[in-house]
């Protein structure tokens, strides 16, 4: 099957809130509402993949020009800078039967690729001490445990990546 990559509208948001609950436990998983209203703001920096028409992995994240991700960024959409310095990447998500085939890669590269050809200094992201290899594939560097973000009540490390 194709699949392809383009950025969010309104129309996705169905798509993607149910990819999001499936992905995360419902303490992490953003909601309909903040969904609406990042696409919203910053709908030009959700990067879906589509077999087809079915969503099966996204990437999300707004610009800023703070270096650190914090908690407030997750739940104010309004506090994006689209001339920011750094692009955060908010969530990572692959509907389970399509993990290890590449697809949130693909999608991490064009995050990468799209914040290269904007001229921001790099991308921050958050994750579990598990996902810290993976993201180190991609030129992420672990910068320890994060004390900006315990969303969820988790202890994340700030991963950060720097041109």
């Amino acid at each position: 099957m194709n699949m392809t990559i383009r950025t969010a509208t309104m129309d996705d948001l169905e798509a993607i809130t149910a990819v999001e609950a499936e992905c995360f436990p419902a303490a992490e998983a953003a909601t309909g509402e903040e969904f609406a209203e990042r696409i919203q703001y910053y709908g030009n920096h959700f990067w879906l993949m589509f077999e087809g028409k079915k969503l099966i992995s996204f990437v999300d994240g707004f610009v800023t020009d703070e270096p650190d991700l914090t908690d407030e960024m997750y739940e104010k959409a309004c506090l994006h800078n689209e001339n920011g310095s750094w692009q955060m990447i908010f969530g990572v998500n692959t509907l389970p039967a399509y993990r290890n085939q590449g697809y949130a890669g693909q999608l991490i590269q064009c995050a990468i690729d799209n914040a290269k050809a904007q001229g921001r200094k790099g991308l921050v992201l958050t994750c579990k001490d598990r996902l810290a290899p993976y993201y180190a594939k991609f030129g992420f560097k672990n910068e320890g445990v994060s004390d900006k973000s315990t969303h969820g009540n988790v202890s994340w490390n700030q991963m950060r990546l720097t041109f």
